[in-house]
């Protein structure tokens, strides 16, 4: 089963081809490409105003955040708890790099750069890094995301001394 996932992410992000008769369905239009650039849009804005309900209500009820260094989040409700706990975001920009997909499953490739205020840290914390989202065509037309991961491309920092 693992070796399934691992094809199947593998060929999402395009580390992998599979042949055509492989790839059934409806490809993406530009309308859909469209609106899930725009959803990102709004997902940037939520993050920076803080506005954790708008936030998480771009994710399905059943979504999984895979955030770096720590436990899944899995479902809407706990989504926005986490964000909401989330140190608050000061810049924030992001570029869909890859939008594909076929009927009502689509992924996005990008590329992040932010800067978090995290409580009692010394200074804003800046970051850059990738994700990889996975996105479900809702009946209204919406394409929620389902999955969600991201990480860093900086190196882990020194431990203090």
């Amino acid at each position: 089963m693992r070796i399934l996932a691992v094809v199947a992410l593998a060929t999402c992000v395009g580390l992998v081809s599979l042949p055509s008769e492989a790839q059934t369905g409806k490809a993406l239009s530009q309308e859909d490409v469209t609106k899930i650039n725009e959803l990102s849009e709004i997902l940037v804005k939520a993050a920076l105003a803080k506005d954790s309900a708008t936030h998480a209500g771009l994710y399905t009820d059943d979504a999984v955040v895979i955030p770096p260094n720590e436990p899944s989040v899995k479902g809407r409700a706990a989504i926005r708890a986490w964000l909401e706990n989330f140190p608050p975001i000061t810049e924030f920009k992001f570029n869909n790099v890859k939008v594909e997909g076929r009927d009502d499953l689509a992924y996005v490739v990008g590329t992040y750069a932010l800067t978090l205020a995290p409580p009692g840290a010394p200074g804003p914390v800046k970051d850059i890094g990738k994700y990889v989202e996975i996105r479900r065509r809702q009946p209204d037309g919406k394409w929620l995301i389902a999955v969600d991961i991201f990480n860093s491309d900086l190196p882990i920092p020194a431990p203090p001394e």
